[in-house]
């Protein structure tokens, strides 16, 4: 069995952001060399997420427009986790929902999608370096 590692880094300027990763995770799946296996892809900080969804800005706009309200980031005093000096409380929340990683099969050397699936890292805390682990185990 083959086994590879790589970390994805990232510093989004905005607060909050959606990035398509697909194309990074299929080139590790080809330095890799696994025709048949898993890939597993998380954010390995406690503000950012992993998720699949739909390439699509509508989608994307609506996504922010949700989060926002199922967990606001201000008032800041809202939240006790703040109480330490943070002002991130919200965007511990928001990776909660969002969630930490995804695992997808790799088949004959590709990612096995559904109809519009696309690997996202998403920030909720962003402004700062952080970075998401891409593993992939396999033949």
């Amino acid at each position: 069995m083959k086994s590879y590692r790589k970390e994805l880094w990232f510093n989004i300027p905005k607060r909050m952001d959606f990035v398509n990763i697909t194309p990074e995770i299929e080139e590790c799946i080809k330095a890799s060399g696994v025709k048949e296996g898993l890939v597993l892809v998380n954010a390995m900080h406690i503000t950012a997420a992993v998720f699949i969804n739909d390439d699509e800005s509508g989608l994307h706009h609506d996504y922010k427009k949700w989060l926002e309200k199922v967990a606001p980031h201000a008032p800041i005093e809202q939240y006790r986790h703040n109480d330490t000096g943070e002002d991130n409380a919200d965007a511990h929340m928001k990776r909660q929902i969002m969630g930490r990683e995804v695992v997808v099969a790799i088949t004959k050397g590709k990612l096995d999608f559904g109809p519009w699936e696309q690997i996202f890292y998403g920030e909720f805390d962003g402004r700062r370096r952080k970075r998401a682990l891409v593993k992939i185990i396999g033949e």
